[in-house]
């Protein structure tokens, strides 16, 4: 059984607990990661208590050049980095890519360091009197990322943290911690110093521990939205900056001239591509007006079923299987929660079995039909491979559904009419919005972050929000007198006199 550590300076010790990870393709225990404590993030807090000021004080470019470094070992070892992520994941390997490059993004942004860490002056504030402004790291943070991008998610935080000069602890779900772990050995082969980044494993017991620790200033965390309210709350309680990211339900808009064909084609990634397992997936289409709904319909049942499910290596799949059997067990509940309130199973994919596989945690691509704002199964996120109809009466009930629901995180219109894409896009109450894009996660040089229960928290991931969550903003205020005595030159606290 092959054995994850933690990722330290020093040897680990051994472990008291253990979890399983899965290989969701075969359905078979593939290893086991050892679950710290809070002495072992203890141990960690100070490593990087140690590493810390050095490398705060070594000046941007020399920053620069690791994380110059880190990228070139990145896009290296891409193809090692997908097929370890899709063995513990169980998405396929070109999906995997996606998810190592998407993180490459925001390291190749956090290159240009020197550029983006500049602060602000101002001179002749006042008589003889400058003011400038300078953003300092705030030594450790903390980073507690999902299962579903064991790569993008932890460079999302750590890349800017690092870059800014804070040190970094990296919690990554259990359920594949593999990539993290093999991310932070590249971050040192790049010239990083050993301990800036550390990873730890680790269930509930290690999540409190960094909520508490005082010599943690700032956690990131992506996941569902209870824990994100939950971490946000005790961390803000315990003085700690917290941005907090949660579940979604995200909305496609289908407007009456909207190319139907590429519709169909946009809703078959977004809605089924990494088996739904995605915060910015898309698995509720809302076609506006029944004649749309009943087209719509039509073109994508057959779309539908031409999805091809395979293991995570196969090259031909669309997607591969959903990462635990529990989790397999939920959406399939989730599909007969929809059922039973009265919706329309179109397309059916409970019990679906991949031949020669049949042990896998695999989930049949599934269409619902007539689902009703007042149903649970969507009101709730189901995470599969799962794709919702609730059709609505015309232009200003597609804006409410959206708007109204508790999750913000991302919405997409698909239209020609750009007077209405305009509107929804200033109306709409929801943190990021496509038109006719999908997947409306901004580029690295933007940032990215939801609104209501999809985040908690005032400042986004990575860009110049990003740079902002893992600084502190000094302000200086200075003057240099002449050195006459008579007080003619005392310093005047500027008036609007």
């Amino acid at each position: 059984m092959r054995q994850i550590d933690h990722f330290l300076v020093g040897d680990s010790p051994a472990p008291t607990r253990k979890h399983q990870v899965w290989n969701p393709s075969t359905g078979e225990v593939q290893a086991e990661v050892a679950l710290g404590d809070a002495a072992l993030l203890d141990r960690a807090v100070e490593t990087a208590k140690q590493v810390q000021p050095g490398w705060a004080a070594t000046n941007p470019q020399k920053r620069a050049r690791v994380m110059f470094r880190f990228k070139e070992l990145i896009e290296a070892n891409m193809q090692s980095l997908a097929e370890l992520l899709a063995s513990e994941h169980g998405k396929v390997v070109d999906d995997a890519k996606g998810d190592v490059q998407r993180g490459l993004e925001v390291i190749e942004y956090a290159c240009g360091i020197p550029q983006v860490m500049k602060g602000e002056y101002t001179q002749g504030a006042g008589p003889g009197i400058d003011v400038y402004s300078m953003r300092q790291p705030l030594g450790i943070g903390a980073g507690i990322t999902p299962f579903n991008f064991p790569a993008m998610i932890p460079m999302w935080m750590f890349g800017m943290a690092c870059a800014a000069g804070n040190a970094f602890i990296l919690k990554p779900s259990e359920r594949d911690p593999s990539v993290p772990v093999r991310l932070a050995e590249l971050f040192v082969e790049a010239g990083a110093p050993e301990g800036l980044l550390q990873v730890v494993h680790g269930d509930k017991e290690m999540v409190d521990a960094i909520i508490d620790h005082p010599d943690i200033p700032a956690i990131s965390f992506v996941g569902s939205s209870d824990i994100a309210h939950y971490i946000y709350h005790r961390g803000a309680e315990n003085g700690k900056r917290v941005q907090a990211f949660g579940g979604a339900k995200n909305h496609g808009i289908v407007m009456p001239d909207a190319d139907l064909d590429q519709v169909v084609n946009d809703l078959a990634g977004a809605a089924f591509g990494s088996a739904g397992e995605r915060c910015m997936a898309l698995p509720v289409v809302v076609p506006v007006g029944e004649d749309t709904a009943d087209r719509l319909r039509e073109k994508l049942i057959p779309a539908i079923n031409a999805l091809r499910i395979g293991v995570s290596t196969d090259p031909d799949a669309h997607y591969g299987p959903v990462v635990t059997p529990e989790h397999k067990a939920r959406i399939e509940q989730w599909i007969t929660t929809a059922e039973e309130e009265g919706a329309e199973i179109v397309v059916d994919g409970r019990g679906f079995t991949l031949q020669g596989h049949e042990d896998g945690f695999f989930v049949g691509p599934t269409l619902i039909d007539r689902v009703t704002p007042q149903m649970k199964s969507y009101q709730e996120e189901i995470f599969g491979p799962v794709l919702q109809i609730v059709r609505a009466d015309d232009f200003e009930d597609a804006v409410r559904l959206p708007s109204e629901h508790q999750y913000g995180n991302g919405v997409a219109i698909f239209t020609r009419n750009g007077h209405a894409a305009r509107e929804f896009a200033a109306r709409v109450n929801v943190g990021m919005v496509g038109i006719n894009v999908p997947i409306p996660v901004p580029v690295s040089y933007h940032s990215f972050g939801g609104w209501k229960r999809s985040g908690f928290g005032d400042i986004d991931q990575y860009g110049t929000e990003g740079l902002k969550f893992w600084t502190k903003n000094k302000k200086v205020t200075q003057r240099w007198p002449d050195g006459g005595g008579d007080g003619s030159n005392a310093f005047v606290i500027p008036t609007m006199g």
